[in-house]
């Protein structure tokens, strides 16, 4: 999604003061695992892939090389093997709370049967539910909403055994 630049030098401090320890106090342990069971739930009734990524801050490399949000998802996109699914359906929500940007990257496959505005659609709902600090509820939702549109792009086939490509554990940076 286009968007403007942050300032750097308002960019610099909040990076660097927020980190993993700030993430996990956002969504806490209990979180994480209540979201990852629905990533779980939701992979079991279509064929796609699911990750989940909160980053309180971007290291200090990627701030100096001007890093944003954008980039970073598709950095952790090609990281975490997003990419590298057999039906090139996989779905990355990254969540920057340093930056206070969301960004959803679908691989090729589901990008392709999709519509830039649905994919919007979704981050500006998520984006709701975080300014509203509602976090967990927002990432639970987005999950729901991604669920949906492969359920609908990728259904299970009847007797077809659903093989889990990725970890459902939610990324905490």
């Amino acid at each position: 999604m286009a968007h403007t630049p942050p300032n750097p030098l308002l960019r610099w401090p909040r990076h660097l003061w927020l980190d993993a320890d700030d993430a996990r106090r956002i969504i806490t342990p209990a979180g994480l695992t209540r979201l990852e069971n629905k990533v779980r739930e939701s992979e079991s009734r279509h064929r796609g892939e699911l990750r989940l990524c909160v980053e309180g801050g971007l290291p200090s490399g990627a701030l100096w090389a001007g890093i944003d949000a954008h980039a970073r998802a598709i950095d952790l996109f090609g990281r975490l093997r997003v990419w590298d699914t057999e039906h090139n359906n996989g779905v990355l929500v990254y969540l920057l709370l340093a930056d206070r940007r969301i960004e959803i990257l679908a691989d090729r496959g589901l990008t392709a049967q999709t519509t830039p505005e649905t994919w919007r659609r979704m981050a500006d709902t998520l984006a709701e539910s975080l300014r509203a600090g509602r976090f967990e509820e927002g990432l639970a939702h987005a999950v729901d909403e991604v669920g949906a549109l492969m359920r609908e792009r990728y259904p299970l086939r009847p007797g077809e055994q659903r093989t889990n490509e990725l970890p459902d554990a939610v990324i905490v940076l």
